[in-house]
């Protein structure tokens, strides 16, 4: 991926958390996103700090599967976005072009293989952090099911409509 090996982009991440360089990029991305100048799937999530109470923002990609939106945790269950989503039970704001207030449900375990593959076909940013190529079988995806959390977004005042 431009400008980084696949190396690099796991590198900035590393213990779950960004360096510099990946939070420079978070930044640039969560107001791209925001303002919605890329397709509807990708968006900025804003989330109340567990510790802190305030409002914490991260550029996300999502996955459309059945004609439902999903959430994907790329770094695992140790993600900051995660932890906050959890301690605000998934009262959360979706931004893109607006803000929209949903929540967030976690898709248990045995569910996620399909979303986590399609994601992986949706989000190539985060091939890099998924250790299953995209094309795997489903059986795959089920082994590192628990490692990755997925939310299921459910509008609570607009829709969203999965779209290409």
């Amino acid at each position: 991926m431009w400008p980084y090996s696949a190396a690099r982009l796991r590198a900035m991440y590393t213990g779950g958390r960004g360096d510099a360089t990946a939070r420079w990029f978070a930044r640039l991305w969560s107001v791209v996103f925001a303002v919605g100048l890329q397709p509807q799937r990708w968006v900025t999530l804003e989330v109340a700090g567990r510790r802190s109470g305030k409002v914490r923002s991260f550029p996300l990609g999502m996955a459309d599967w059945h004609h439902q939106w999903y959430l994907v945790s790329m770094l695992g269950e140790h993600c900051d976005w995660v932890r906050n989503v959890r301690a605000a039970r998934g009262q959360v704001v979706l931004h893109h072009g607006r803000r929209r207030r949903v929540r967030l449900v976690e898709v248990p375990v045995p569910e996620r293989a399909a979303i986590l593959r399609r994601y992986l076909d949706a989000v190539p940013g985060a091939r890099p952090h998924i250790p299953v190529d995209r094309h795997a079988a489903l059986t795959e995806f089920d082994t590192i099911a628990a490692e990755y959390p997925v939310f299921r977004v459910d509008p609570e005042t607009d829709t969203l409509h999965p779209h290409q």
